[in-house]
């Protein structure tokens, strides 16, 4: 009647029959065919003694033997890299041996209380004797309990049902120290789930068979179908029963112990963590010769440059900070950019130490590198608050060059937002971070250093900002108020108070002071995207007609995108324009080039992408902001993936035309502004003033200037598993980003005519490394992706008549997109079983259609393009 744990009867010897497998393969794919390996052996159990004041008090002793490793699925020989090994030769002769070495477990009312076995026994065979030891613990009777095994300190739950025991453990409830991390944004993240099952049969109240399994499985966010999974079992059969050695005498568990052999020791169930030594890996330097060639800024856009970058930070994250430092003193100019993306994005503490002891920040010959670091920190992955730190005392100190103290400062805004996003707002560095830039916000009072600090502020995100720049938006001039509005724009509707809609509306309409359009154009686009009331919809459409000649085109555009795309306001728009003084033809037929429009890049099942472009002219025909946006969501999360705004202002006098009201006194100015990935850019400046305008145009090369060039980590994972059967697997997505981003201004005054261009082009690799690691065989899976691909955007204007022509082209070029997947096992010895499978394809390119009127327009440019050749003389 022993209802509390399992019991073995005294003089007996239970013989099993044990075997553990791991598969590595792709989500979908049958466990016929993925790499993998079994090792199976003998197991003997024995009763050693009970405790005399309570049965349920057991010592056991568990005796591995005629160990065999195989291939887990039917191999021919020549695929088989453990054929004609004996098990001594693929193990080591050491490690049978300690594997053979029995150990012994108290069992209190089916739990493990103490695990002995002996000191020095190389981790593996620990870790595998812990997964045999884990299968015997067991209750009899249902209920949810918190237990430990060799997974750590798990959720369990037991289910009873005559002699049929299934426990369920919560794998995602262990405690277990375990090193990794996630990407910052969960689009370019990877989910996981992992369960474990363990399935009991008893007879004569001691166990007749268990079977485990545990499951793991991972998958890309942003393309489901690239995933991968480990399965790990386990089986455990009663073969006989047969008389055993009789028990030992004694009252207590260690006394016992010692007499049995005093060098057993108590050790944890717990797993101990492996260190796998790299036998034959290359190093740093060597790895860095191998693919330098492909790091040149030319070849910046192809995907080869991309897959470099990943393996070499890979190797990086290996490195000490001495030879990490080798690889970047022995590097020319050309390559050292790209050395620095790669150093900086490794997130190493070595790797931090190496390029912050290289770079001097009070030496301006070398600004170009600090700035790549200074982005490479802004893209961070998964950054530190140590990275913050040193930023922060960077900014205190000397800094050569202005625009790099700028950029400094952004980038720290980044860094503040990505620490508070993983609840690290509390911390130290970004506390005094913060306050560093509020401060210095307040007693700012040149134009450059406000803007500075509202640039830093608008990657922060600080809900405690919003009244700050509310009051920049309202009070300041032009340029400044127009920052802190397309600030306040990022922010989460859920952020945007009463407060917060009250100032917009009255920037909008003007109630205090005269404002430019393109502030009231962006508090326009605040008021309608963060749940507009019926009032606020209705005197935003009663405005239109009463608006400067281009802004009544644009607002008009606007609200018809919004209905077109069914914005989260388009409900309330439609119920708005129920009523005919907001709908009537006299307002919705007003003349004018600008514009606003979205449409979709790509709509898949795991992701989809927009565009939204909007340009918005001044009654003269002259460009005042082009702004082309590209978002990319799933259900649950979305990312700011890029925006380019061309702005302009007081070019009128050029070609002798009137400035729009409240713009009379507006300076020369066009210039380029970025967000790349969620992190606002530092804007690039085309020309500022008259007299550098004049000298710009009649030089002009129309030559695009290049904004963004590098080579940036986007999805970077990793975490390690302990499988409950002993071996550890470690799982790793890498993806990177190799980015040329150019934009271009030509101005024609003869022909009257001016053309933007601005020219994506990127290179996407995406590896996800998957591995079982056993000491002495190794089986995984790598999956890798790769696409290049080329977004042009030219808008043409002719600005001879009025309303002017305007064109606007968005094309993709035809791009490659490449996939493989490689399993494969492999000995230390070096003999290993590779088996690849590959794709390539080429997705067509295509010319992404805009609105209707666009298409009108084209044709009527290029039309009178071709007609003014031919009747030139």
């Amino acid at each position: 009647g022993h209802t509390t744990g399992p019991s073995l009867n005294n003089d007996k010897l239970y013989k099993f029959a044990y075997s553990t497998e791991v598969y590595v393969d792709q989500v979908k794919a049958s466990l016929q065919k993925s790499a993998g390996y079994r090792i199976s052996s003998g197991v003997d159990v024995n009763l050693l003694w009970r405790n005399p004041e309570n049965d349920d008090d057991q010592l056991i002793k568990i005796t591995i033997r005629d160990v065999q490793v195989e291939n887990v699925n039917e191999r021919p020989a020549a695929k088989n890299v453990f054929k004609g090994k004996s098990t001594e030769k693929i193990i080591g002769k050491e490690y049978l041996k300690a594997l053979q070495r029995p150990i012994v477990l108290e069992l209190v009312r089916g739990k493990v209380r103490n695990f002995y076995s002996y000191q020095n026994e190389p981790v593996f065979t620990q870790n595998i004797k812990r997964g045999l030891a884990s299968l015997f613990q067991l209750q009899l009777h249902s209920g949810a309990v918190r237990e430990v095994d060799i997974s750590g300190k798990c959720n369990t739950t037991y289910h009873v049902r005559q002699d049929q025991v299934t426990k369920v453990k919560a794998l995602d409830s262990c405690e277990l120290e375990n090193q990794g991390f996630t990407s910052h944004n969960q689009i370019l993240d990877v989910s996981s789930k992992a369960t474990s099952a363990t399935i009991y049969v008893l007879e004569d109240s001691f166990i007749k068979s268990i079977k485990a399994e545990e499951n793991y499985v991972y998958l890309l966010n942003f393309r489901r179908k690239t995933g991968v999974k480990i399965v790990s079992k386990q089986r455990l059969e009663l073969k006989s029963v047969q008389a055993g050695p009789g028990l030992i005498a004694g009252k207590q568990v260690t006394s016992v112990i010692k007499n049995l052999d005093s060098s057993y020791v108590a050790v944890p169930l717990v797993a101990e963590p492996v260190k796998s030594e790299c036998k034959k890996c290359p190093s740093l330097s060597e790895l860095w010769q191998t693919i330098r060639e492909h790091m040149y800024p030319e070849k910046l856009s192809k995907a080869e440059a991309a897959r470099s970058f990943v393996s070499f930070i890979q190797n990086i994250r290996k490195a000490t900070k001495e030879e990490i430092l080798q690889v970047i003193r022995s590097e020319n100019k050309e390559l050292l950019p790209q050395v620095v993306d790669a150093v900086t994005s490794a997130q190493t503490p070595a790797s931090l130490e190496a390029v912050l002891e290289f770079l001097d920040f009070k030496d301006a010959s070398t600004s170009v590198l600090q700035e790549r670091f200074l982005y490479a920190c802004g893209f961070a992955s998964h950054p530190s608050e140590m990275l913050l730190k040193s930023l922060t005392a960077k900014f205190k100190g000397d800094i050569a060059n202005e625009e790099i103290r700028e950029t400094l400062v952004i980038v720290m805004g980044a860094l503040i937002r990505k620490l508070c996003d993983r609840e690290g707002c509390k911390l130290p560095a970004v506390v005094e971070a913060k306050r560093l830039i509020l401060n210095r916000l307040e007693k700012a009072k040149k134009d450059d250093n406000v803007r500075m600090y509202l640039l830093a502020l608008k990657n922060a995100l600080l809900p405690e900002a919003i009244p700050l720049l509310l009051k920049y938006a309202e009070s300041e001039e032009g340029p400044i108020s127009n920052l802190a509005a397309t600030a306040i724009q990022r922010y989460d509707p859920s952020f945007l108070t009463k407060e917060v809609k009250e100032t917009m509306n009255r920037i909008y309409h003007q109630n205090r002071k005269v404002h430019e359009k393109t502030v009231r154009t962006t508090a326009a686009a605040i008021i309608l995207n963060s749940n507009p009331s019926y009032m606020e919809v209705k005197n935003i459409l009663l405005s239109i007609g009463e608006l400067p000649l281009e802004m009544n085109k644009y607002m008009l555009s606007m609200i018809q995108d919004i209905l077109h795309f069914e914005m989260p306001s388009s409900k309330t728009v439609r119920q708005v324009l129920k009523d005919m003084r907001a709908h009537n033809y006299d307002r919705f037929s007003k003349m004018g080039s600008s514009s606003a429009y979205s449409g979709y890049i790509t709509r898949g099942p795991d992701v989809s992408s927009t565009y939204s472009l909007d340009i918005l002219y001044s009654g003269s025909g002259i460009l005042r902001r082009s702004n082309l946006n590209i978002h990319v969501f799933d259900r649950s999360a979305e990312l700011h993936a890029s925006q380019v705004v061309i702005e302009a202002q007081g070019l009128e006098s050029i070609i002798a035309a009137t400035p729009d009201e409240g713009e009379e006194n507006l300076d020369s100015f066009a210039g380029m502004s970025a967000i790349l990935f969620d992190v606002q850019l530092r804007p690039v400046t085309f020309f500022q003033g008259y007299g550098d305008l004049m000298s710009k145009m009649f030089s002009a090369t129309g030559d695009p200037i290049n904004v963004v060039r590098g080579l940036i980590l986007l999805t970077d994972y990793s975490q390690e598993i302990q499988l409950q059967s002993g071996p550890r697997a470690s799982t790793e997505f890498l993806g990177g980003l190799a980015i040329d981003i150019s934009g271009g201004m030509e101005f024609s005054l003869w022909y009257r005519e001016s053309k933007t261009n601005v020219k994506n082009r990127v290179a996407m690799f995406t590896v996800g490394n998957t591995e079982v690691d056993s000491s002495f065989v190794k089986t995984g899976i790598e999956t890798t992706l790769e696409v290049e691909t080329t977004l042009d955007f030219i808008s043409t204007v002719q600005f001879s008549q009025y309303p002017f022509l305007v064109c606007m082209q968005m094309d993709r070029v035809e791009s490659p997109f490449r996939r493989y997947v490689t399993k494969y096992e492999s000995l230390p010895s070096g003999r290993r079983y590779t088996a690849r499978r590959g794709k390539a394809e080429l997705m067509a390119g295509n010319e992404y259609p805009l609105h209707q009127e666009n298409s009108n327009m084209c044709r009527k440019v290029f039309g009178a393009k071709s007609d003014s050749s031919s009747n030139w003389f």
